[in-house]
């Protein structure tokens, strides 16, 4: 048996917590520099704003119903999700982080215990300990409880915890499912089946299992086969390492200095070594990419560069050299630029690596090492304080995040102050 714990709202539940106003108030929180609506309340979406819309399309909408809106706060939301994590751990054998606002937990050996009541237990002790809220779906596979906890999330019935093990029940929300909903099915494939008269989950479990593995591949099977409640999918226990790391964030106005390029550029190489260190890995290659505005009524442009590196590395000093290098191979003068990416790849353990014959790499390699281990240390402690020079002090060109609330649960200069 598996659960799937759904935080409700995850964002803007984080800003509701801080702040008991927002209550029943429609709310909305904004992507990177204030671009996109990313999250809304029910309220909201009673209000028809829509997902993924620019906001600025919203602007009427939100003076009119007095909406209140708030920029995407990263640093609160990961510290929120680390805190139900924490919670929902408590009370399964095992359990796998799906996403900042998912979470897996293995119902194994729960032979006899009453799920749904123990699932409410879980809700209200989250809801204590964090003010977060959130969904329950269970079932025999991860697939269905993916579907039982959406319609746990949006079922007045179900209030928030929903049992779908009863064969019955789960082919009559199966007919219901479009295939573009089912969780493993990406929109080419949902293409793909409505070209074969298929539109629903259920009509899929219908189709014959040798055109679906000829057709969907054994991935596409599984879901299948999932959906008809046996189970294919286990608990990633220890996910994989990732295969490649990139840092990109539009800038919060035009660029055109290349100087605040390289400060830009320098601080995504930073993050993103500091991300290749976390899971013990190198990278043989980087690649850099630049962009102007492409919705401006100006000419557009975009260029990328790579370069191999060799021997592998995750000693930032020297990414960030490697990367300035390649940045002003690409610049343009006189354009208006919005956007820089850097992106790790080649991405192997930090095992050693083959030694250079011509350097002393492996003194070299040790002290760098441990320069990192100390730094990376030190920003876990306290915030990112320490940085390198190259990536700036002022940072004109950082996103814009005009409505962001304050680091409540990570700075101690920002915690709320209760009064009786």
């Amino acid at each position: 048996m598996f659960a799937l714990v759904d935080c409700n709202n995850f964002y803007v539940s984080c800003e509701r917590v801080f702040n008991p106003v927002l209550k029943n108030k429609p709310v909305v929180v904004l992507s990177n520099n204030d671009g996109c609506v990313v999250a809304r309340s029910n309220e909201a979406k009673a209000l028809d704003v829509q997902f993924g819309q620019p906001f600025f399309q919203n602007e009427k909408l939100v003076k009119k119903h007095n909406i209140h809106v708030y920029s995407s706060n990263y640093t609160l939301y990961g510290d929120m999700s680390t805190r139900v994590m924490k919670v929902l751990s408590e009370f399964s054998p095992a359990m796998e982080v799906y996403s900042i606002d998912e979470a897996f937990l293995c119902f194994e050996g729960f032979r006899n215990v009453d799920l749904v009541a123990y699932s409410r237990k879980i809700r209200r002790k989250v809801k204590q300990a964090t003010g977060i809220p959130v969904s329950i779906g269970i079932a025999h596979t991860k697939t269905l409880a993916k579907l039982a906890s959406r319609i746990a999330k949006n079922s007045k019935e179900a209030n928030g915890v929903l049992c779908l093990i009863k064969k019955r029940d789960i082919n009559r929300h199966l007919k219901k499912l479009p295939v573009a909903e089912i969780w493993g099915i990406g929109s080419a494939t949902a293409a793909f089946l409505k070209r074969h008269a298929i539109y629903t989950a259920f009509q899929l479990i219908k189709a014959p299992e040798a055109w679906i593995k000829k057709c969907l591949k054994v991935t596409g099977l599984r879901t299948v086969m999932e959906l008809k409640g046996i189970s294919c999918f286990h608990l990633e226990h220890n996910p994989p390492d990732k295969k490649a790391i990139g840092c990109s964030k539009s800038f919060g106005h035009d660029v055109n200095d290349f100087k605040q390029l390289q400060e830009a550029m320098a601080h995504y190489v930073s993050k993103a070594a500091q991300k290749l260190r976390s899971q013990k890995s190198v990278a043989g290659y980087i690649h850099v990419n630049l962009s102007t505005n492409r919705f401006k009524e100006m000419p557009w442009y975009f260029n990328s560069l790579g370069k191999s590196i060799d021997p592998p590395t995750a000693y930032t000093p020297d990414l960030i050299k490697i990367a300035g290098y390649l940045l002003k191979q690409i610049f343009r003068p006189k354009l208006l630029y919005k956007k820089v990416g850097v992106l790790l790849s080649n991405i192997t353990p930090d095992m050693g690596g083959q030694l250079d014959l011509f350097t002393n790499t492996y003194c070299e390699s040790g002290n760098k090492k441990e320069l990192m281990k100390v730094i990376d240390h030190i920003n876990t402690k306290t915030n990112n304080k320490v940085h390198f020079a190259a990536e700036g002090i002022k940072r004109p060109w950082r996103m814009r995040q005009a409505r962001k609330s304050r680091h409540f649960t990570t700075q101690w200069e920002e915690i709320p102050v209760v009064k009786s």
